[in-house]
């Protein structure tokens, strides 16, 4: 819990842009979530500055959270400040003919922005949920392109710095869906992508044939946090799964998608244990029918007891 002294430093740093004990049901992909101690929005960068400087200061922990896509929130809620970074979406080409996109930019933006201009290079991104922060720090990306093929650089602010500082790619530690290395407590503030000059025309194509792809292959009409497990090395976390015989496995209000078993969606009442059960369940099963220990993508967040961990 965060000290009465502290949250009223908060308030006086953020005013109305910070709020306590804050439902994050309604900030996550797969809607379940018990209590944020603090959810702060920080409207530019000097607040954003002030925030972390405060955290690091009282020893707070912080958390940014995106559109909620590869998060499962616990039912406990979360200890500490969560924060999103939605004021934070300006988009352009930089004179040397990258693109450059803040922390807050939907991939959606991104991707109808290239389409706009003709921009080639990023279309793998198509149809992957979330903003560009997530997307970065997920090194999202499909079997044959990650944003670690993309970035050129990224810029981030460290607690206790008052400027921001760039970081080229050749600094960065990019692995199978983590960017690995950041300074405790930074945050991702935007990146630089290259891209190539196409046409209109070209880059809606490709983007077309991803997002009909995605449709017919997974559950995008039901709330759920994209891929539960990353892929084993040499084969497909949803093979394994369905072919444990685990497609459509219910607990409580959590079900192993019947579209692709790498999903688990929430059919209307799911909580974070449900998802965790099922879960341990898809890791116990796949373990003993191939002996693969599944791993999990998606990022558990918040207060968990012992008999929830995966």
């Amino acid at each position: 819990m965060i000290a009465n002294s502290v949250k009223q430093q908060l308030r006086d740093a953020l005013g109305d842009a910070v709020a306590f004990d804050v439902p994050l049901s309604r900030h996550s992909s797969l809607r379940i979530g018990g209590p944020a101690d603090a959810l702060a929005t920080p409207r530019d960068r000097r607040e954003l500055a002030r925030l972390l400087a405060l955290c690091a200061e009282h020893g707070v922990p912080s958390f940014v959270l995106g559109r909620g896509f590869n998060c499962l929130i616990a039912d406990a809620g979360v200890d500490g400040v969560v924060i999103k970074l939605d004021a934070f979406r300006a988009l352009e080409r930089t004179p040397e003919g990258a693109v450059r996109a803040e922390a807050g930019v939907t991939h959606a933006s991104l991707t109808r922005f290239c389409v706009e201009r003709g921009l080639a290079g990023l279309e793998f991104g198509a149809g992957i949920p979330g903003v560009v922060g997530g997307w970065i720090a997920m090194n999202a990306g499909i079997g044959t392109r990650e944003v670690r093929d993309v970035v050129l650089e990224i810029e981030r602010i460290v607690p206790g710095q008052q400027e921001s500082e760039r970081v080229p790619r050749s600094a960065l530690h990019f692995e199978y869906r983590a960017l690995l290395g950041l300074p405790a407590g930074a945050v991702i503030l935007a990146a630089n992508f290259e891209v190539e000059e196409s046409t209109s025309e070209a880059v809606r194509a490709e983007v077309d044939r991803l997002l009909a792809l995605r449709a017919g292959s997974q559950p995008l009409n039901v709330p759920s946090c994209g891929s539960v497990f990353k892929n084993p090395e040499g084969d497909y976390a949803g093979r394994l799964i369905e072919a444990a015989g685990l497609k459509g496995e219910r607990v409580g209000g959590a079900q192993i998608s019947p579209v692709h078993a790498n999903f688990i969606a929430n059919t209307g009442n799911a909580t974070a244990t449900d998802v965790l059960q099922l879960m341990a369940r898809a890791q116990e099963v796949v373990e003993k029918e191939a002996g693969v220990r599944l791993e999990p993508e998606v990022r558990v967040v918040g207060r968990l007891d012992d008999r929830e961990r995966v």
